[in-house]
């Protein structure tokens, strides 16, 4: 079958032939040979030297996704088999999943040469991400293999509908299959049980890529007061508590998903010793300024900046959560901020902490810096990859 070009612009090739796995509207000079969405493309320089073969997204600010630089190796069945296996096993050298962790990321897109495929194993439950057209046409050959890798007793679709919407089709939702009677993912991270139930609709069901931050939480909390904004299902809040946190306050602005952490609690043992609050971030933190402030107050709030474009007002956004936490942080206590945006990376966290500390009087000195768990490779020549970061800063007088 002869496959469509992608023809570069100059000017365009060097991020593609060094191995980035995203072609962007941008760069691209012309497309020959009648594509369809979802098909297979050879990506082409100039001059005609392929660059390698990908699927087609003709509605995305990234039309081309790279699977191979070999222009011969189709991208069917037998390829999306293999680079399962590979995923899986990749995890297996890690460790994972084991008695004490059942809940990881199982394929992470580009970082497991699958892009668009986002995979996590929640005990015997996998979700699953389809987040281009390309991945979505081959989605029964991409749960047949995951039947046959791991023998789950269910597949839950929970492709978000702003990615299928961009890209032109239905997203999907629920059991697709296996036990159509599943309620909720049950699992174990480090030991801590969790049960969360399906209607709690954020991502794949559960934000493993923030366990370092969790099990390096557990080990600051002995002794200290700790506030856990944004805390979702109290995954941070249980590991302050395990650690022997005094008090532990958790706040998160949906009250089914502070339900779902006080049931989470109480099946670890942790009742009474979590206080979960529905409400606003802010305000919470100025409530607890005027209070005195926590010894450790972990901020780690939903994506600020989706896109490049949006950086400078998620900046913004930082610097003023950055000095509420500031104030809401005992002198010589912790704070600790998370991005989950690739356009605010380290660099551009930590100035937001600076600027911040500096407009209430203090002043933030950088401990660690910690990002996504190993479960969620990157590739060397995709920087995008490295979406998570965070900062643990002592605060101190100004």
């Amino acid at each position: 079958m002869s496959l469509g070009n992608v023809i570069l612009r100059a000017g365009h090739v060097q991020p593609v032939w060094a191995g980035h796995p995203w072609v962007f509207a941008q760069a691209v000079e012309r497309i020959e040979g009648g594509v369809q969405a979802g098909e297979e493309v050879i990506v082409r320089d100039a001059r005609g030297n392929s660059l390698g073969r990908g699927l087609y997204s003709p509605g995305s600010a990234i039309p081309v996704r790279l699977y191979t630089r070999d222009p011969k190796l189709a991208i069917d069945s037998t390829l999306i088999e293999e680079r399962i296996r590979r995923a899986v096993a990749r995890r297996g050298a890690l460790g994972l999943p084991n008695e004490d962790t059942t809940g990881l990321r199982l394929i992470h897109a580009e970082g497991d040469e699958l892009p668009g495929l986002v995979v996590d194993q929640l005990g015997d439950v996998l979700s699953v991400q389809f987040n281009t057209i390309g991945i979505k046409q081959r989605e029964k050959w991409i749960l047949d293999a995951l039947e046959r890798a791991l023998k789950p007793r269910s597949i839950v679709d929970r492709t978000p509908e702003r990615a299928a919407q961009t890209e032109g089709f239905r997203a999907g939702s629920g059991v697709i299959r296996g036990d159509e009677g599943l309620t909720a993912f049950e699992f174990f991270e480090r030991r801590f049980e969790f049960r969360i139930p399906l209607e709690l609709g954020q991502k794949t069901g559960f934000y493993f890529d923030q366990r370092p931050l969790r099990e390096r939480v557990e080990h600051l909390s002995k002794g200290r007061r700790v506030l856990d904004l944004y805390c979702f299902a109290g995954a941070v809040a249980l590991s302050a508590a395990r650690g022997g946190a005094l008090e532990v306050e958790a706040v998160d602005s949906s009250a089914l998903a502070l339900e779902v952490g006080a049931e989470c609690a109480a099946l670890n043992h942790l009742t009474g010793k979590i206080h979960f609050e529905c409400g606003d971030a802010l305000e919470a933190l100025g409530h607890a300024g005027r209070r005195g402030g926590f010894d450790l107050v972990v901020l780690d709030p939903p994506k600020l900046a989706p896109t490049r474009a949006k950086r400078e007002r998620a900046l913004e956004v930082m610097r003023k959560l950055s000095a509420a936490g500031a104030r809401a942080t005992r002198p010589e206590g912790l704070l600790v901020i998370s991005s989950c945006s690739a356009a605010l990376g380290v660099p551009e966290l930590t100035r937001a902490l600076a600027l911040g500390a500096r407009d209430v009087g203090a002043h933030a000195i950088v401990l660690e810096r910690l990002f996504q768990g190993p479960d969620h490779p990157v590739p060397a020549a995709f920087p995008e990859g490295l979406y998570l970061s965070t900062v643990i800063a002592q605060i101190t007088p100004g």
